[in-house]
């Protein structure tokens, strides 16, 4: 069987819509949020920025901290930890939370596979219940996902290993899996085995253009998990800098969220955002550690395109129009909901431009 990713497939438009409008279409789950998620990076997201993601429906996922304390998580957003500090701050002592809504956590490491892993979550969910919204990854292969599903108790599971734009985990190891592939073979496992309280399918890592999200969600995913596309917001937690007149040479940092960074932006002037892997040495020395190991990510400056709020107008046009076309009224009926066709390379250069 050949393995797939976007580009070696397109959505087929239904045989006749009975949409007249798109005013019609809700691409929003029933909280109101869209099927998005940030990657917990620290160039894209962090405390000071987050509502910008949150207040135009994307879940803010904050990354991880050095030494978090039994104060570290919410109920309005993701924070992110590391298997040790999950275990000191919930398995080793007890958190109660006094929201009635639950903590959302995310047991944040690079190999989801581990046994670790598997029997820290189930420990936790049978700890704290409904109390705790569990997300963990990274996972690249189709068993485990059935594994996590045969637990019963993990709310998502990140999937995708070396897609990102930061990541070189397979350029330099070898190891993954194709995204696309792998999010179908997940789907049909959910579809064939889980219940309705299965683990959320959240595809992460390596979206390039939004057609490559809207057809990860007509493929199943339940979420998307954005880096490089949202670190290219004017917004992004990334050093935001400019060039320096060109007699000094070299960049200048500015406020991205000073006015006087929006007025360069909406006069076309180039500004420039900084974007690392979360596994590279410069993170690893932020979390602590003292002797880091070999990097598997990369650090590199962007051009910014964008507002979050221009980047999310744009998005919503396009999987309404993407729904429209395939008759698709409700988000929960368009994702893994439709019918796609793969195609020939020579097929995809006539739509690529």
């Amino acid at each position: 069987m050949k393995l797939f990713d976007f580009d070696d497939i397109l959505i087929s438009p239904t045989r006749l819509s009975d949409i007249r409008s798109r005013n019609e279409i809700n691409i929003r789950y029933e909280n109101g949020m869209l099927p998005l998620m940030t990657a917990p990076m620290d160039t894209v997201i962090n405390l000071d920025n987050y509502h910008y993601f949150k207040n135009q429906g994307i879940i803010p996922v904050i990354p991880r901290i050095e030494h978090p304390d039994k104060d570290w998580w919410d109920s309005e957003r993701f924070f992110s930890y590391g298997i040790e500090d999950f275990e000191r701050i919930f398995l080793d002592s007890d958190v109660s939370p006094n929201s009635k809504e639950p903590m959302l956590v995310l047991i944040d490491i690079a190999n989801g596979h581990m046994k670790d892993l598997y029997n820290i979550s189930i420990d936790a969910k049978k700890k704290y219940g409904n109390q705790m919204n569990l997300m963990i990854g990274n996972i690249a292969n189709p068993d485990t996902y059935f594994e996590y599903v045969k637990s019963n108790l993990v709310d998502y599971i990140r999937i995708g290993i070396g897609n990102g734009n930061g990541c070189l985990t397979t350029v330099q190891t070898g190891v993954g899996y194709p995204m696309a592939s792998l999010i179908e073979e997940c789907r049909m496992i959910k579809l064939k085995y889980g219940k309705s309280n299965a683990p959320k399918i959240v595809a992460d890592g390596g979206f390039k253009k939004y057609s490559d999200i809207i057809k990860a969600l007509a493929i199943g995913a339940d979420f998307v998990m954005l880096g490089s596309i949202l670190n290219k917001c004017l917004e992004s937690a990334g050093k935001t800098t400019k060039h320096k007149d060109s007699t000094l040479g070299g960049y200048e940092t500015i406020n991205q969220f000073s006015e006087e960074s929006k007025k360069m932006f909406d006069a076309d002037i180039p500004l420039f955002k900084t974007f690392r892997g979360m596994s590279t040495k410069e993170v690893q020395m932020s979390w602590g550690k003292k002797t880091p190991t070999t990097s598997e990510g990369v650090v590199k400056k962007q051009m910014v395109e964008y507002t979050v709020e221009g980047w999310v107008n744009n998005f919503q046009s396009y999987l309404k129009s993407a729904m429209s076309y395939t008759g698709k009224k409700e988000l929960h009926q368009f994702i893994g909901g439709v019918e796609y066709k793969h195609i020939t390379e020579n097929a995809f250069r006539r739509f690529d431009k």
